[in-house]
């Protein structure tokens, strides 16, 4: 049973374009949207709130009605957290050390996709505790123009992260796997 596993995370990867396809769709995936808000929701939000002086601009009471709709699913009990951490964590690591430590080139490219991939989730879970406290202080009386400029604020902030991470996390890959198979010419 554990030499079937073993046997599996050993499998090409790196060479396969269906490796490649499933990289290209987790990253187009991971940036669609953010926290489930639309682009267009955010696009309009922030140009709004370029150009217009009005103080209450529908765009922006568009962006803060989407965001309180949508962080409440962001929220995890400190018991979901901590289970979540840990497996995530448990999972990622022995996914590293199987690939890093062994060699084994299915657990290095499953490792090289989950880290980023968990990393972006922490930065989304970060930036909905944030948005929460804005949200906070929406409903009790800030005005909706302040309170959309601070989450595009920190909505713009999270997106130039997450666009970081994602060119990062492609480029790594990309070079690991090239190396990979200069070394490993015919998979061994």
């Amino acid at each position: 049973m554990l030499s079937d596993i073993l046997s599996l995370l050993d499998a090409r990867s790196f060479s396969s374009p269906w490796f490649w396809l499933v990289l290209v769709s987790v990253w187009t995936l991971a940036g669609r949207g953010v926290l489930g808000v639309p682009n267009d929701v955010l696009a309009g939000a922030s140009q709004a709130l370029r150009k217009s002086d009005d103080p209450d601009p529908a765009e922006a009471q568009l962006l803060l009605d989407w965001l309180s709709l949508q962080l409440p699913r962001w929220k995890l009990g400190r018991a979901m957290g901590m289970a979540m951490s840990a497996i995530v964590a448990f999972s990622l690591s022995v996914l590293a050390v199987l690939g890093f430590r062994y060699q084994l080139e299915m657990a290095q490219a499953l490792a090289l996709i989950g880290i980023p991939v968990a990393l972006l989730l922490i930065l989304r879970l970060r930036l909905a505790g944030q948005l929460e406290w804005v949200m906070e202080a929406a409903r009790y009386g800030q005005p909706v123009r302040p309170a959309a400029i601070e989450a595009m604020r920190r909505i713009n902030r999270y997106r130039l992260q997450h666009t970081a991470v994602s060119l990062l996390s492609v480029t790594v890959t990309a070079f690991w796997a090239a190396r990979w198979l200069v070394l490993h010419p015919n998979g061994l």
